[in-house]
């Protein structure tokens, strides 16, 4: 596993990439977009970011989920066994993304979240709640979110942004119940990937543990913003973010040469 040399720095520098993109998810989603570039450019190798990823991603949407099933938010009965579709379907992906070469994954991941980027920035609203047929729903229930979960395991970036789109699209959800259902499946998928990459011993701790606590902060913050910040402009923000950082790995890695 590639670890680089951990300095105060480097860990105060993550610890700030964390609470930003935990302010960032909080308001608008995406902060995967942000984290997992920052950790490939510290020296992380691919698989560990993916993992130390999971595991500062997890508090947040543990913390989301514990709210909502304590303010009695969400249909605890029907939700888990979504829950459950998700959670294996995000095992089936972490298990999988364990046999890819980690230098294959270096090539892969700035791929992908450079699709997802400019998915995440264009993507248009989810349409209005309606009513869907019972096929529909089977879809969306036993393919949709184990799908969204594999992808997870997988990568990540994205996925409670694709739950929210499943609900509404599939299920026929009203926007905020789709939201907020997508958080507690976002929780069992990071908390099903964290526990394959636990066991992989794909997980740099010191770094992972500082840059949690830097989600919470991030997301206390984001609850105190949420009225006075436009999610599409923070879009902007995170996708010129996550760009700018691929731009500079791509360069590092000699893939690219900068004109100045």
């Amino acid at each position: 596993m590639e670890i680089p040399i951990i300095t105060f720095e480097l860990l105060a520098t993550l610890f700030l990439v964390a609470v930003l993109a935990g302010l960032l998810d909080t308001l608008a989603g995406g902060g995967g977009l942000i984290t997992i570039p920052a950790l490939i450019l510290s020296g992380v190798g691919p698989l560990a970011a993916l993992g130390t990823n999971k595991l500062q991603g997890c508090m947040g949407t543990a913390t989301a989920t514990f709210i909502l099933i304590k303010s009695k938010r969400i249909n605890w009965h029907s939700t888990k066994k979504l829950m459950l579709y998700a959670f294996v379907g995000s095992i089936i992906g972490s298990v999988a993304v364990q046999f890819i070469e980690s230098s294959v994954l270096g090539y892969i991941i700035p791929v992908v979240i450079t699709v997802i980027g400019v998915y995440f920035l264009i993507s248009p609203t989810p349409p209005v709640q309606q009513e869907k047929s019972i096929k529909s729903k089977r879809y969306h229930n036993r393919i949709a979110v184990p799908s969204i979960g594999f992808y997870d395991g997988f990568f990540g970036p994205g996925t409670g942004s694709f739950f929210t789109l499943a609900g509404v699209s599939l299920k026929g959800s009203d926007i905020i119940s789709a939201t907020t259902v997508a958080k507690t499946l976002n929780f069992a998928t990071n908390f099903a990937s964290l526990i394959i990459f636990l066991i992989a011993g794909k997980i740099v701790w010191a770094i992972g543990l500082v840059m949690m606590l830097g989600q919470v902060i991030g997301a206390w913050l984001g609850c105190h913003c949420l009225t006075t910040i436009k999610p599409q402009i923070l879009r902007v923000l995170i996708v010129v973010m996550c760009f700018s950082m691929l731009t500079k790995y791509a360069y590092e890695m000699s893939w690219i040469a900068l004109p100045f």
